[in-house]
């Protein structure tokens, strides 16, 4: 059996699996007209992308966006032998750039979200008092288009893994399960670790700033 080494820590997973859920969730309130819980889990998406901002400067060492954002000169080289590689220690390059991707349209997406308001008024974010009715018109055509782009994004993500998972063989499902992947033959990369007490304390500062944003 192969040597095992952990490069997912829990709150990244915690934060992989629960932002899958909770954009699925997103999509069909709003399909459903569920306003009251699209806002809940919207506010709740937003909780968990300011958590992965926090994270991916305090976290472990495959959390950390210094870790996986490369320059072009490393990402075309990876580009061009992307299948030959062994696993890396976290995000590839181009991998990498994916998440960033996704992080950033669906902050605008959250973000819009916040202000937007829907054509006769009766629907809006919890800061959209704040804008002109215009302006919160605005942003809700910016959360519709978001939307568009997120859906986008996540379908390139998707393919990648696919590629990753059943043309190259390589499992990047598991990993994000478990924590751990097979050790490549002659690797020698630590075990990732992480600081429970700073993952507790950056997700309860997050928290209040949502709350005090819902109860605005």
């Amino acid at each position: 059996m192969a040597e095992k080494v952990r490069v997912w820590d829990v709150p990244v997973r915690l934060f992989h699996w629960s932002l899958l859920g909770l954009f699925a969730f997103s999509w069909w309130s709003g399909e459903n007209g569920a306003m009251d819980w699209h806002r809940r889990s919207g506010l709740a998406i937003l909780a968990l992308l300011l958590f992965r901002l926090f994270w991916g400067l305090a976290g472990s060492r495959t959390a950390r966006f210094a870790s996986f954002l490369k320059g072009p000169r490393e990402v075309l080289a990876y580009a061009r032998k992307a299948g030959d590689e062994h696993p890396t220690d976290g995000h590839n390059p181009l991998g990498g750039w994916s998440v960033a991707a996704l992080l950033l349209v669906l902050l605008t997406l959250a973000g819009a979200g916040l202000f937007a308001v829907n054509a006769d008024g009766r629907e809006a974010g919890p800061l959209a008092g704040y804008l002109s009715h215009g302006a919160a018109r605005a942003a809700a055509q910016l959360h519709e288009a978001a939307f568009k782009v997120a859906l986008a994004v996540i379908g390139v993500h998707v393919s990648a893994i696919g590629f990753y998972q059943f043309l190259v063989g390589r499992d990047l499902i598991g990993p994000m399960i478990t924590g751990r992947r097979d050790r490549a033959p002659g690797e020698a990369v630590d075990d990732i670790a992480w600081s429970p007490l700073r993952a507790v304390g950056g997700a309860a500062v997050v928290a209040a700033v949502v709350w005090v944003i819902a109860m605005v």
